[in-house]
């Protein structure tokens, strides 16, 4: 889960991380009185939206006067944003977050995060703050500087103080660093975050240290002992269908191909996608019904998938370990008398009662194709769908 930069810099301040002095804004009256309560000349207007690149794709606006802060405002609120990392048709700007504007020294790169491979959480940072740190690591690789740690001890001082010298920091301005990145990883560990990051990370004219960007993702899994962060939650960014999948306990990701996926389990639905790679074809969604699958989860995951008009077959995986296979037959039965099934319809069932949901598939009088294996299945659902009209 994507916190907003503001909702970021709320979380930030709580654990003593300095950032610059601002508020949010939904209209354009509000954000011209935030400008006024904030007091200063010049003043940055930021789209609060769960995409990057919205300085590149004019979404962050730096305001001389109250005037500029009131055309910035304008331009924004209830526009569409298309960046980089959003869809074709962007997102709707509905908040925009006012912020007193800083005379910038420096910019560096600051994160936490969790390193898979190393299977322990990792500080980046780097020297050359405000880019995209993937551009970054692509063409100077050497210019970021990394640092495991363990969980069970967190980010010590001499580990900030080591990683500050790294990047050219000295006296006093050691010291902050090495603080502010001992907070960052309290942070990381104590609201169960998967990526943490201010980008950039700025010395002021002034000699401060200022988080004047802020990003805070929460690992999913865990927002049932963060309730204050899950309460955050903007679904108005989210699509429907993962909004919906969430609220009936599936896991549903659009992936935008043609065949259509329904498994149980994450790793049968992984295997699942790979083999419709494998066979030519291109998976439209990853969509997991859980290993103790109802017929009414089943129901809901056929109306997910057929929502998607980039759907020409679909492909149901299903192994019997804890699921049923007879219980995900009948769900298939029975989203066939509520839902219109337009598309071709590939199952395969193997594992407990396979033979009893094959039988039960056979006298239903539905229009499917059956397949032994998962690799047959595959096949038959990527060539249906590519003769599909």
């Amino acid at each position: 889960m994507k916190l907003h930069e503001f909702q970021a810099k709320e979380v930030f301040r709580e654990y003593g991380i300095s950032t610059p002095r601002g508020a949010v804004a939904e209209s354009v009256e509000e954000a011209v009185s935030a400008a006024e309560r904030i007091g200063g000349e010049v003043f940055a207007v930021k789209a609060q939206v769960l995409v990057g690149g919205r300085g590149k794709a004019g979404g962050i606006r730096i305001c001389r006067g109250l005037g500029e802060v009131r055309k910035a405002a304008e331009s924004l609120l209830g526009k569409r944003l298309v960046t980089y990392q959003s869809d074709p048709d962007g997102v709707v700007v509905r908040r925009v977050l006012v912020e007193q504007g800083v005379e910038i020294e420096r910019e560096m790169y600051l994160a936490v995060t969790v390193d898979r491979g190393a299977e322990l959480p990792v500080v980046l940072a780097s020297a050359e703050g405000g880019v995209e740190i993937e551009e970054l690591a692509r063409t100077k690789p050497n210019a970021i500087v990394r640092l495991h740690f363990e969980p069970e001890w967190g980010i010590s001082g001499w580990m900030g103080r080591t990683m500050a010298q790294r990047l050219g920091l000295s006296g006093k301005l050691l010291q902050r660093f090495a603080a502010t990145l001992a907070a960052l990883g309290k942070l990381f560990l104590q609201k169960d975050a998967s990526l943490v990051e201010i980008n950039p990370l700025v010395v002021t004219k002034d000699k401060r240290l200022l988080a004047l960007d802020a990003k805070l993702s929460i690992d999913d899994n865990a927002l049932f002992r963060q309730k204050a962060l899950a309460e955050m939650r903007d679904i108005s960014e989210e699509k429907w269908v993962e909004v919906r999948a969430r609220e009936v306990g599936i896991s549903y990701v659009h992936i935008g191909g043609t065949v259509g996926c329904m498994v149980n389990g994450a790793g049968l639905a992984m295997a699942t996608m790979d083999l419709i790679k494998l066979a030519g074809g291109e998976p439209a969604n990853f969509l997991d019904v859980g290993g103790g699958a109802t017929a009414a989860q089943v129901e809901e995951a056929f109306k997910l998938l057929l929502s998607d008009k980039n759907v020409r077959s679909v492909l149901v995986n299903i192994y019997g370990g804890i699921a049923r296979c007879d219980v995900i037959a009948q769900g298939i039965i029975e989203a066939a008398k509520k839902v219109k099934i337009d598309v071709p319809v590939v199952v395969r069932l193997e594992g407990t009662n396979a033979e009893e949901g094959r039988r039960m598939l056979d006298e239903s009088g539905l229009s499917l194709v059956t397949a032994a294996t998962m690799k047959e299945a595959a096949e038959k659902a990527v060539r249906l769908a590519s003769s599909a009209p």
